[in-house]
């Protein structure tokens, strides 16, 4: 059973960085797309980023230009540098590997964003 480590979240002020890593227990095999989500309390998870190749990179809107995500498909992790954080970016965010025989989901880390 694959089991994938999110780390790197905390509290962090407005305008401030936190850089997100994920790691898989194991070795996946036929990885299709890696991404980043968020779930803010009362709110439905969202899609953050998600990765494909260095050519091939999905944001959504409320995060471009601030977040940059990355991955070491060697190491079968993804990264998600975050900056000029806004407390709206206050959740728990999770990392999710895609396969062509299924998926994968982190257990979440806490991102909260506060003065």
């Amino acid at each position: 059973q694959v089991q994938l480590v999110e780390s790197g979240g905390g509290l962090v002020q407005p305008g401030g960085s936190l850089r997100l890593s994920c790691a898989a227990s194991r070795s996946i095999l036929s990885v299709y797309t890696m991404g980043w989500y968020r779930q803010a309390p009362g709110k439905q998870r969202e899609l953050v980023a998600s990765i494909i190749s260095d050519s091939w990179i999905n944001y959504s809107d409320s995060v471009k230009g601030r977040f940059t995500i990355s991955r070491d498909s060697a190491k079968n992790s993804v990264y998600l540098q975050m900056n000029s954080l806004k407390p709206e970016d206050t959740a728990v965010y999770y990392c999710r590997v895609e396969t062509t025989r299924g998926e994968y989901w982190g257990q979440g880390t806490q991102v909260t964003v506060s003065s």
